[in-house]
């Protein structure tokens, strides 16, 4: 039996590394999206280009305006346009926001009463939009709070020196910020151990699906059945091969996205390899179930394309699960891409260990036993 196996190892294995396309398919979508989510897919919102429109021209309104640019989030594309020319550049998405200091601005902080300043936002992106105005409410919020605490200083001053007469009761509270596991929230590192499973489920499944119709349409799928070769021994030999490109194609992104864009990798390795191999499992078991119900190439392209879109939308990658309808929610339960998502992201980012991670580690064994036997007993069905 081992013999038999090991030839049609040994066969697939050739098939791969000779046929130009599979190589194609394994290697270059891999680093193409890596590259793509690691440099282009950035939700981290930079350099907004902004219109100035300052009436007020005080050294409060400059100071205002100054506390904007120096974040670095905010780029002064022109200073006090004329409304028609503020809509132009709105009209052509050349400015994506607007700071309003009307008249009196100055006057009203002299004063120590409110002053009001206005900012237009674009909303046709509503995402950058939020995020470009919690900018801007936390620029005006830091500004507000240095006036609050210069106040503050002056009037404790006025206070100790007649501390007798008023003593002071208490100081201000200052909130500082601490952000664990991704400390510069960069995007990336959320996104990236998400191309690791993403990828992998995508090649591993294709894969998988294509070789058993390949076989189906270029006629040895008969001449095997001829052959000493049981159907579970075809099952073997074909699925461990794409097992392995399973295990190598999630070890080069994996490497890549640690040592190129600097995710950290905070975890166990051993616990990441479980974890993949019940992952592995599930996606081998939707391949051969795609082919069960192909008769060609195309048709198997299709139906791994239309069962690949849904998952991914699913899995939490790129939309929070807790943001869907309930009963999709409950959908979600059945897709292995969202509990190895889980493990990804903990064993890089927190370095979570199998104390935190047993759920995930069983609905992944649970789903990839139960998919893979599932697919291999109607595979072995058709075989017969």
């Amino acid at each position: 039996m081992l013999v038999r196996i090991g030839h049609l190892l040994k066969k697939e294995l050739i098939l791969v590394v000779r046929d130009p396309r599979l190589r194609f398919i394994i290697i270059v979508p891999s680093l193409v999206q890596l590259m793509l989510f690691g440099y282009a897919a950035n939700t981290d919102i930079r350099n907004i280009p902004t219109l100035i429109t300052d009436r007020d021209h005080t050294a409060q309104s400059r100071e205002f305006v100054r506390k904007f640019t120096s974040t670095g989030y905010f780029i002064v594309i022109e200073r006090n346009p004329d409304p028609r020319r503020m809509a132009e550049l709105m009209d052509h998405d050349r400015v994506r926001a607007v700071i309003h200091l009307p008249r009196g601005f100055g006057a009203a902080l002299k004063r120590r009463d409110t002053a009001r300043a206005q900012i237009i936002v674009d909303g046709t992106d509503s995402n950058t939009a939020s995020q470009v105005a919690a900018y801007t409410r936390a620029v005006t919020q830091a500004y507000t709070e240095t006036l609050l605490g210069e106040r503050l200083t002056y009037l404790l001053g006025l206070m100790l020196e007649q501390d007798r007469l008023f003593p002071p009761r208490a100081g201000p509270v200052r909130l500082e910020a601490r952000v664990w596991f991704n400390p510069n929230l960069e995007s990336r590192n959320f996104y990236i151990p998400g191309i690791v499973a993403t990828i992998t489920l995508i090649i591993i499944t294709m894969l998988t699906s294509m070789a058993v119709v390949r076989e189906l349409e270029q006629g040895t799928l008969e001449q095997l059945s001829v052959t000493p070769l049981t159907a579970w021994e075809f099952i073997i030999g074909k699925t461990v091969p794409f097992a392995l490109i399973g295990y190598l194609n999630m070890a080069l992104i994996a490497t890549v996205g640690i040592l190129w864009f600097g995710v950290p990798f905070r975890g166990s390795v051993w616990l990441l390899f479980v974890a993949a191999t019940f992952y592995i499992l599930a996606s081998i078991g939707v391949g051969l179930f795609l082919s069960t119900v192909s008769n060609t190439l195309q048709q198997a392209m299709m139906a791994t394309f239309f069962f690949l879109f849904p998952t991914i939308v699913l899995s939490g990658f790129m939309f929070p699960i807790r943001n869907m309808p309930e009963i999709v929610r409950y959908l979600t339960y059945l897709n292995p891409l969202r509990y190895f998502l889980t493990v990804l992201r903990d064993v890089f980012l927190k370095g979570n260990g199998l104390d935190v991670l047993w759920p995930q580690l069983l609905a992944l064994g649970v789903l990839g036993v139960a998919a893979f036997s599932l697919s291999a007993l109607r595979l072995k069905k058709r075989l017969q």
